[in-house]
């Protein structure tokens, strides 16, 4: 049995989206909290090549690679979010 036959189409549409939204909120979050932490934005961060400026410390290290999954995320999730919307619309 798949999930399609006991859930409407549109429900499920509507649980992925309010997933992605969600998710997208703590990406965002994670990405401001960075940007004013190092006061740039993950491009410059990665440019200036911060992690070994720093002395490839643990915490920036794992700034770096919370930083680089948030901005991935980011961009991930306005791909499949403005995707699910335009299905929506055509429905």
């Amino acid at each position: 049995m798949k999930l399609a036959d006991i859930l409407p189409e549109k429900e499920i549409k509507e649980a992925v989206l309010g997933e992605y939204e969600k998710r997208m909120v703590l990406y965002r979050f994670t990405d401001e909290q960075l940007k004013k932490k190092y006061k740039m934005s993950f491009r410059e961060f990665d440019e200036k090549n911060v992690v070994r400026k720093k002395g490839f410390s643990w915490n920036v290290e794992q700034d770096a690679m919370n930083w680089e999954h948030a901005v991935e995320g980011i961009r991930y999730l306005e791909k499949k979010i403005r995707k699910i919307k335009i299905l929506n619309a055509k429905n």
